[in-house]
């Protein structure tokens, strides 16, 4: 598998949502002082909060920690890049009995995942 290009994806991630009227702020800053990879904004609705995972190292801690801080600050939704095969196992279902709807996805499946989601608003 290969690392995720974070500077590149983060760049068209942004592109696209102004593209839709909305905004993508890279490096969220969480009120409690957390930083969100890329967070998705209509004015100030939170509406997808993106987390770019480049390596396979600790995974699942990582999920847990993005899911965490995506509840926390208050983003219904939480979708996890990455290019590894992964096993989430319950910390899907815990996101979702925290009331956020988790997505993992290879890098290639996020701008059109994202376009499709984003034009739905």
């Amino acid at each position: 598998m290969s690392k995720i290009k974070v500077k590149t994806l983060t760049r068209e991630i942004i592109v696209l949502s102004e593209g839709l009227g909305l905004s993508a702020i890279p490096e969220y800053r969480t009120p409690d002082g957390t930083r969100i990879d890329v967070a998705i904004l209509k004015e100030e609705k939170k509406l997808v909060a993106i987390e770019l995972e480049a390596s396979f190292k600790w995974f699942p801690q990582r999920l847990l920690y993005d899911v965490v801080k995506a509840h926390r600050a208050g983003f219904p939704e939480l979708w996890v890049v990455s290019n590894f095969t992964s096993k989430p196992g319950w910390i899907i279902n815990y996101a979702g009995e925290l009331g956020i709807s988790l997505r993992i996805l290879q890098e290639r499946e996020v701008l059109e995942g994202l376009r499709v989601r984003l034009a739905r608003l």
